[in-house]
């Protein structure tokens, strides 16, 4: 019996190194679950939200917050423009009251920007490096919202947008019929100085999630490459993989990062937007502005993705 069992154990310890060593990248990867830190970092007043978890994954020392370290618990929430749970919800733009909204001065002689914004599911927005804000709904339901800063041009947009997970360490949530499903992420904005969300912004994932089989994975230079990894999801856990990039410093405002990947333009139809009146409510100022929905390369498994534009 013991040595049944020792045969088990030797068995399914060289199957799991065989399958790390046939990843050969610069990500950090780890098996399994999250250790969970936060249950729930927001519950909905007005409606049912999904529990939004904080975790950690640990690996040779490194310890990576999944699916991202945020500062939600800042509370420098941007202004609700649509939130059925805080019963914001106006029916167009013609309801809101823009002038309400507070301004975060960035340079005090500067022009006043307002931005529209609208994130699958979560986003924190920093201008020059200076926190505008951040969403206050990290998961569902889907809202959107208002921001107005004061800044000269040019000046440099940094965003970092989550796509949240149920399952914390996993990337997945209970949806299409399986316990165990990849979410998917996207962005949009449009700020009334004429910058809009489109393929010439600078995107790169630092937490990708769930992957079944690492030979899937490749790397090009900065590109993170995930284009065969399997999606369908599975009604019980099997056997997963997270791949975690640690966050350079300076990111929010060091133009070198302008250099990552250009963004991928996604569709409405590829996003899912068509029953969100968080959306719908305010299209005209999203793609009716000719902003485009942006992502990584993978808008399904790559669940942390930060976002760098400068403004000329």
């Amino acid at each position: 019996m013991k040595t049944n069992m020792l045969a088990f154990l030797v068995t399914s310890a060289l199957l799991s190194f065989t399958a790390r060593g046939e990843y050969s990248g610069t990500a950090t990867v780890i098996e399994g679950s999250a250790d969970v830190k936060v249950e729930n970092l927001y519950i909905c007043e007005n409606g049912r939200s999904r529990p939004s978890p904080i975790g950690e994954k640990q690996s040779d020392g490194q310890t990576f917050v999944v699916p991202a370290d945020v500062q939600y618990e800042e509370q420098k929430f941007a202004t609700n423009l649509y939130d059925q749970c805080s019963n914001v919800k106006p029916g167009s733009l013609a309801d809101v009251d823009v002038s309400a909204v507070p301004v975060v001065e960035v340079d005090s002689d500067g022009e006043i920007v307002t931005g529209y914004i609208f994130a699958d599911n979560y986003f924190e927005l920093y201008i020059n490096g200076t926190l505008i804000g951040v969403d206050p709904v990290p998961f569902t339901p889907f809202n959107s919202n208002i921001v107005r800063f004061k800044v000269n041009k040019p000046y440099d947009i940094a965003i970092k947008v989550v796509d949240w997970e149920e399952n914390s360490g996993l990337g997945s949530e209970n949806n299409r019929g399986k316990r165990y499903h990849a979410g998917d992420g996207g962005l949009i904005a449009s700020f009334t100085d004429g910058t809009k969300t489109n393929g010439d912004w600078s995107a790169q994932t630092f937490y990708t999630s769930p992957i079944t089989d690492l030979n899937c994975v490749e790397e090009n230079g900065q590109h993170r490459i995930t284009a065969t990894c399997d999606t369908d999801g599975s009604d019980s856990y099997v056997t997963t993989y997270s791949l975690h990039w640690g966050v350079p410093d300076g990111w929010k405002a060091n133009d070198q990062f302008e250099a990552w990947p250009k963004a991928t333009e996604f569709t409405e139809d590829d996003i899912g937007v068509n029953n969100k009146k968080a959306y719908m409510n305010f299209q005209e100022q999203f793609t009716g502005s000719g902003a485009k929905f942006i992502w990584s390369k993978n808008l399904v498994l790559d669940n942390l993705v930060l976002f760098r534009y400068s403004v000329k």
